[in-house]
């Protein structure tokens, strides 16, 4: 669990959706984002928690964290650029 919780600017419950479809939605969302934003992803799909902080780190933005909740996953990620 995280000492300080960011505010979180935008939840995107992609649980349900398989893989590529959690990394596609917040690829929209952080499109639509600010700079600074926190997104958060709801993902039940397992191959999110690899995928996702991959991408994230390609594409230069901050993984803030990955959390493991009842079925599902939360993976926090802050807009850099």
């Amino acid at each position: 669990m995280l000492e300080t919780t960011p505010t979180i600017n935008r939840t995107i419950d992609a649980r349900g959706s398989f893989c590529p479809g959690p990394l596609m939605e917040l690829i929209r969302g952080i499109r639509e984002a600010q700079v600074g934003d926190v997104l958060a992803v709801l993902s039940s799909d397992k191959g999110s928690k690899v995928d996702i902080p991959k991408w994230i780190e390609k594409a230069g933005h901050r993984l803030i964290a990955v959390e493991t909740l009842e079925g599902h996953d939360r993976i926090l990620v802050e807009k850099a650029r």
